[in-house]
């Protein structure tokens, strides 16, 4: 089969490797769409990782082969399938206070093309193991791959969400309105916050009005607003970005970093950290007697997939304008190009298969 390899930084070969191999209790996936995630393109970008990987972790296609064990017999061949890399053990230390992302049976990847397993959406098959089954999820008849595959990002986004301390009415911030930052405007305008969004562009703005923000404006206009903000939720790696929102979010206010995720920690000796901007000075204090929070959210919340599945398939989120741009496998190298360096047009970036 044909698959993307990383070979190393910025390396990515269109290579013939074998079909995966399935065990009894595993599925074999026809890989129809995956979606190009951030947390791929940093380690193409700075070899956070060791080569030879396939990435790609937003996956959706159809099952064509099934083991002969008792796990898989729910399923079916011809089944359409959104797939969910990772899954939590649900018992240890991390799992019994919702973190997630910090259980190591969840750090294990649990689909994969072929080498060390890395999502391996970036290929024409997938191999589904009998841990990550549970994520697996069945795709309604009128719904599309592109929105199976978007269950992943989305479901990161609510998680996010379910993070915050939120009443009907508050007032919550987002900084950034590309595809994460507009799912998080939509999410909260469902739930009855207004949201003021901010971004770079007029163009997002437009869209980001169109996903239910009460009030858009330029980043660059942020500090002249009178509105009382309660929250904030920074979906742009600027340290900037958050030092203004903890100034802005008034007492018992809470600030969220969702896109501060870049370690420069390589495996490759010709990395280089790209120089960090000065950072901006923190006011501690404030935190501590306004009782300010300053939290992190990372990767998804597997209890919630089935919300996700309701929310994104019932198209009370409609993800479908999110994507503007479409690669075929042999172009993936593009695709992520494109992704790392949006235009003013792009959002969602997804490979077809």
């Amino acid at each position: 089969m044909r698959a993307v390899v990383y070979r190393g930084i910025n390396d990515l070969r269109v290579e013939t490797v074998p079909v995966p191999r399935i065990g009894s209790n595993e599925l074999l996936v026809k890989v129809a769409v995956c979606g190009v995630c951030p947390t791929d393109i940093k380690k193409i970008h700075y070899g956070t990782v060791p080569p030879p990987r396939i990435f790609g972790h937003e996956t959706a296609g159809t099952i064509v082969k099934i083991g002969a064990g008792a796990k898989v017999r729910r399923y079916k061949i011809g089944d359409r399938v959104a797939l969910h890399h990772h899954v939590p053990c649900l018992k240890c230390h991390y799992c019994r206070h919702r973190a997630f992302a910090q259980c190591e049976t969840y750090k294990r990847t649990g689909i994969t093309a072929g080498f060390e397993p890395a999502g391996g959406g970036f290929a024409e098959y997938v191999r589904v193991m009998d841990f990550v089954l549970p994520g697996v999820v069945k795709i309604p008849a009128k719904n599309t791959f592109e929105e199976g595959a978007m269950l992943e990002p989305v479901n990161t986004v609510l998680k996010a969400v379910e993070r915050l301390n939120l009443l009907r009415g508050d007032n919550v911030l987002v900084v950034g309105q590309g595809p994460i930052g507009l799912m998080f405007t939509k999410i909260l305008q469902l739930r009855g916050i207004h949201v003021l969004a901010t971004d770079l562009l007029q163009s997002r703005l437009k869209l980001a009005k169109k996903f239910g923000a009460k009030k858009a404006l330029l980043a660059s206009q942020l500090s002249k607003i009178n509105i009382q903000l309660d929250s904030a939720i920074i979906a742009v790696p600027s340290d900037a970005a958050v030092a203004q929102a903890l100034q802005l979010v008034r007492g018992a206010g809470q600030v969220l970093l969702f896109a501060h995720t870049k370690k420069f920690t390589s495996h490759q000796p010709d990395a280089r950290p790209r120089t960090p901007d000065p950072r901006p000075q923190i006011d501690f204090s404030s935190i501590c007697l306004d009782e300010k929070d300053l939290i992190g959210s990372y990767s998804s919340d597997f209890t919630i997939q089935n919300e996700v599945a309701r929310l994104v398939f019932s198209r009370r989120l409609d993800i479908r304008p999110l994507i503007t741009h479409r690669f075929p496998l042999n172009q993936t190298a593009a695709g992520v190009a494109l992704a790392s360096r949006p235009t003013e047009d792009s959002l969602k970036i997804v490979i077809q298969h």
